[in-house]
């Protein structure tokens, strides 16, 4: 069974930081590439981060480059998101996602509430 869990969500002041994580089992970890995404209120869901198979490529949304870090795991079967200086537009639900092998998987997501 497929399972993408993420988890690191929670309430945090504007220029603070939270590292998400995402939890992957149930398919080849290391053969799909994994993407975080995010998802406000009102607004369609948004790519965050991208970090390919080997984890060398990475891409990010122009409103997050310089303060969030892709990271995996892949012994772990684990992807991470480092945010930092997170500011009131970075709250919504997160989503961990897989793609690969023309297939493509979702976690249920985390919320992150950045707020004074």
């Amino acid at each position: 069974q497929v399972q993408l869990v993420e988890s690191g969500g929670g309430l945090v002041q504007p220029g603070e930081s939270l590292k998400l994580s995402c939890a992957a089992s149930g398919f080849a970890f290391s053969d799909y590439a994994m993407t975080w995404y995010r998802q406000s209120p009102g607004k369609k869901r948004e790519l965050v981060a991208a970090i390919a198979i080997g984890g060398r490529l990475t891409n990010y949304a122009d409103s997050v480059k310089g303060r969030f870090t892709i990271a995996r795991d892949n012994a772990k079967n684990a992807v991470y998101l480092h945010m930092n200086s997170l500011k009131l537009g970075d709250t919504a639900v997160y989503y961990c996602s897989a793609r690969g092998g023309g297939e493509k998987y979702w976690g249920k997501g985390t919320l992150v509430t950045v707020s004074s």
